[in-house]
């Protein structure tokens, strides 16, 4: 009998095979699935099997000193845990491979070829998700870093390319057709020409925001998505400063007017960050204020919010509203902005714009609120239209209506106004329009080819009137450093562009003409005004010429009168009576003005 015939080859074999079991159990190396096989299964292989064959060395010697024979020729034993590790690791290797080059050629008819911008961390762990995607969007070809780098270097099998030539040339080489945009590194002003370089050359172009999540690459594939205009603003955001925010509001009752608009469901939504009491939500839109409502319900908050309908143009209703809910600081977003519509009905103008900012202002003083934010707009200056010249009235009164309390001896209400040109994707505003127009196969219409506006994003509005809101000691007029005005022939192009076509080929644009009461360029102080600077350096204050209250006060009675009869001639020609720079443009009022 041989030393080693100890027990017969068939249990020999099965204490093997259940020694191995139990340690496959023990590290669930049967629960990683195969085609996504990582680092980490082939260390489990690892200790799983070494395990195995420790015990098994152990039971051997075991034997050995109770028995006086061992049950395994240790060579043989080692052979079997080399031979169980490197077939179980292949084996995985082998099946990761097939599915990957196998299997996938049947999606890559759908996939698009693509380079990634970036090589660190943030960039290999977005090409790890979106090659473990499916279905998979993207075919990943190769890295491309900024610094000088080895030809020779790879990441997951990628060749990583330096930037000696232009991205396009690079893209062309591995034949791309998309670039994502995964280095966190990179500026506005790096990003912007990076993408203005792609889209000339009919390269696609992706981003997405820095990583966080680290574990759910589900997640993160989600999150590549088309470059949006929002994040080619030509400037970097600016970022204000919340502290005195958070002192100004925490604990207090707010009301915010027109809550259901663009900017006024953004300020809910950054006011409901600084923990105020209550939030009275008021707009006279039910739709739009109910599904605010839904969104706000949904949030695990103590703070108590209410949705209102009501419109600010009531007196009786206003007041009610103020005496129920007793509001410490009001933000008035509420407003007609529509340049055309307000050409056509100046009445409507009067009754919102400035009657509806009279009547909060009015409850402002009489309910002793602490501070009262209104939100203006780039178009009351030299204003050319019904639109932006109520709007500087309302300007005026609230200013005029400060200076009086304070000349007065009065230490109550600060009113404040905030005054910022277009808003990118706000309700009505040229970026939904342009998409929407994209969408249905063109043509995109533009009224001027010379026409150039200034743009912000809503967070960053509604940042500005918070922060306003907070530093304003009262009676000022709060200006934004907006950056470079946009060409808005040179958005559509780069909208038309973003979206995969090619301007004037697959999307016409189309010239309209100027529309009533619009012009080419927009201003944010008189050619009068003087600027003072805060402690923001992109924020400063407008020096407008005060108004006497009394006569301000009599003339928009007197509009208000010629607005209930609803002469349009007689309220423009008052208008321009209030306001002296108000010259139409483009508009039937322009004979006014002779």
């Amino acid at each position: 009998m041989s030393f080693y015939d100890t027990l017969p080859i068939p249990v020999r074999y099965g204490i093997i095979v259940f020694v191995n079991v139990i340690f496959f159990l023990w590290f669930k190396t049967y629960s990683g699935i195969i085609r996504h096989s990582s680092f980490l299964d082939g260390v489990k292989l690892f200790f799983s099997t070494s395990c195995a064959f420790l015990i098994l060395v152990f039971v051997n010697y075991f034997s050995f000193f109770v028995i006086g024979k061992k049950i395994y020729l240790l060579p043989g034993l080692f052979v079997n845990y080399v031979i169980s590790f490197v077939l179980l690791f292949l084996f995985r290797i082998f099946v990761k491979s097939f599915f990957e080059v196998f299997k996938l050629k049947e999606e890559e008819t759908g996939t698009l070829r693509t380079m990634i911008y970036g090589s660190d961390a943030n960039a290999i762990f977005v090409a790890n998700a979106l090659q473990s995607e499916i279905p998979s969007r993207f075919k990943l070809v190769a890295f491309i870093n900024k610094a000088e780098v080895n030809s020779t270097k790879t990441i997951l099998g990628l060749p990583i390319l330096s930037l000696k030539k232009k991205i396009p040339v690079l893209l062309r080489s591995k034949n791309a057709k998309a670039l994502i945009l995964a280095d966190k590194s990179l500026s506005v002003s790096e990003k912007m020409a990076i993408v203005d370089l792609c889209l000339d050359f009919n390269f696609k172009v992706f981003t997405l925001p820095a990583i966080s999540d680290w574990e759910n690459q589900n997640e993160i594939s989600k999150k590549v998505k088309n470059i949006q205009i929002e994040d080619l603003l030509e400037r970097n955001p600016i970022v204000l400063d919340n502290k005195l925010i958070s002192k100004q509001v925490k604990s207090k009752t707010i009301l915010i007017s027109g809550a259901a608009g663009s900017i006024g469901s953004e300020i809910v939504s950054q006011i409901m960050s600084f923990h105020p009491a209550k939030i009275i939500m008021v707009d006279q839109a039910e739709t739009p204020l109910h599904h605010l409502s839904l969104e706000l319900s949904k949030l695990e908050s103590s703070i108590e919010i209410h949705a209102v309908i009501a419109d600010i143009r009531d007196y009786e209703v206003m007041k009610a509203i103020f005496e129920k809910y007793q509001p410490k600081i009001v933000y008035h977003a509420a407003a007609y902005k529509h340049v055309p519509l307000m050409e056509e009905n100046p009445a409507q103008a009067i009754f919102t714009n400035v009657r509806g900012t009279k009547n909060l202002a009015d409850l402002s003083i009489k309910y002793k609120v602490d501070r009262f934010v209104m939100v203006s707009t780039d178009k009351a200056v030299n204003p050319s239209n019904v639109m932006g010249a109520s709007k500087r009235i309302a300007e005026k009164y609230v200013q005029s209506l400060f200076y009086k309390n304070v000349n007065e001896g009065g230490k109550g209400t600060k009113f404040i106004t905030t005054r910022f040109g277009n808003v990118l994707g706000s309700n009505g505003s040229v970026v939904p329009l342009f998409t929407k127009q994209i969408a249905s196969g063109g043509p995109v219409t533009i009224t001027h080819q010379d026409i150039i506006r200034y743009f912000m994003t809503i967070p960053e509005a509604c940042q500005l009137v918070l922060e306003a809101g907070s530093m304003g000691n009262g009676g000022e007029i709060y200006i934004f450093d907006m950056g470079k005005p946009v060409k808005i022939i040179d958005l559509a192009r780069k909208m038309i562009k973003l979206a995969g076509f090619v301007p004037d080929k697959d999307i016409k644009i189309q010239i309209v003409g100027l529309r009533p009461g619009e012009k080419l360029y927009e201003e944010l102080l008189n050619d009068t005004s003087k600027t003072l600077p805060t402690h923001h350096h992109k924020i400063m204050i407008a020096q407008e010429t005060q108004e006497c209250f009394e006569d301000l006060h009599s003339d928009i009675q007197d509009l208000l009168d010629s607005a209930r009869l609803f002469n349009n001639d007689a309220i423009v020609l008052k208008m321009k009576q209030i306001v002296p720079e108000f010259k139409s443009m483009n508009s039937t009022f322009a004979v006014l003005d002779k």
